[in-house]
């Protein structure tokens, strides 16, 4: 079996942005309040006529396209969300619809802002197994359908986006460019980011994920490096889910990343769930502050809770 590659990378989110200014006449609040605890400053949000299957195809489109394939080269496609309305059809059967995918596996990964990770290791070992030749893994979320835009706590912190990878097999004698996974969970810690009720809403305890993402996230983070035969110095990037900037900056720091671009696309995108880790790699590789073959540390965490870890190298 040989290894499974990143071949190319993409992104959308909506025209419509919401700034600090926007929320500060919804609830209490204000651009210091919410620079100076989270860090973000705007966010993209999706209307009404904008589902997550089309936030989903535009950034899956545009992940085929950078990687010059047809539709019909795609066996599998995965997609992380969770925020799909609709139980079935899924949301995988729904892009590949729209993409004009043939005949793919097609699969929805829930395991909220840890998905792309999850999803992305799947591809990986799918891929590896030989029951897929090329797969689109995506993570989308409309995070702005399950917020209550009345509570300041949680309102402040969503946006809406997707990122999309495209995978392959590792042509033979080639190191595999997607590292071996570290994943699990925190079952006992399930409540502390949920989805939940009728209609769905996004809560938090807030204090609770930071605490625990700042202690017991660095070492699991240093152990997927291990797991690739790197260190957290070789790191050329490091790409975390994008929940809170006062979270990842410690966290890389902790990591030991000292030479590493740091993914800080929370700034202006919010917390997109599922959608935050792949549309803040694509962002650095389309920026150029990512190169071919740069080892980047990817680590979603998040609902469940569940976290996933992996180094890729860059398409």
């Amino acid at each position: 079996m040989h290894g499974s590659r990143i071949v190319a990378v993409g992104h959308y989110q909506p025209a419509r942005t919401l700034t600090n200014e926007d929320l500060a006449e919804l609830v209490d609040t204000s651009d210091e309040w919410i620079r100076s605890r989270v860090g973000i400053r705007t966010r993209h949000v999706a209307g009404p006529e904008e589902p997550v299957d089309e936030l989903a195809a535009h950034a899956g489109g545009k992940a085929l396209a950078a990687a010059g394939l047809t539709a019909d080269a795609i066996d599998l496609v995965l997609v992380a969300t969770s925020t799909a309305i609709d139980r079935s059809p899924n949301m995988a059967a729904r892009v590949a619809a729209r993409l004009g995918i043939p005949s793919p596996c097609a699969m929805d990964v829930n395991v909220v802002c840890a998905g792309f990770t999850h999803a992305l290791a799947t591809a990986d070992h799918t891929v590896r197994a030989g029951a897929a030749t090329r797969a689109l893994v995506i993570g989308a979320d409309k995070m702005s359908e399950v917020t209550d835009w009345t509570d300041r706590t949680t309102c402040v912190l969503t946006g809406d986006g997707a990122g999309a990878a495209v995978i392959e097999a590792c042509p033979p004698g080639e190191e595999p460019g997607i590292g071996p996974v570290l994943w699990g969970s925190v079952p006992e810690m399930g409540n502390a980011v949920r989805i939940e009720g009728t209609p769905p809403r996004f809560a938090q305890e807030g204090q609770s994920v930071y605490r625990w993402a700042t202690t017991r996230l660095p070492p699991l983070a240093r152990e997927a490096c291990a797991r690739a035969g790197l260190t957290p110095a070789d790191l050329a990037g490091v790409v975390l889910h994008q929940a809170n900037l006062r979270i990842i900056e410690p966290l890389a720091e902790r990591i030991g990343a000292t030479h590493a671009v740091v993914a800080r696309d929370v700034i202006e995108s919010g917390n997109t769930s599922a959608a935050s880790i792949p549309m803040a790699l694509s962002k650095l590789v389309e920026r150029g502050e990512l190169r071919s073959g740069d080892p980047v540390l990817l680590f979603g965490f998040g609902g469940n809770l569940s976290y996933a870890g992996q180094v890729v190298r860059c398409p």
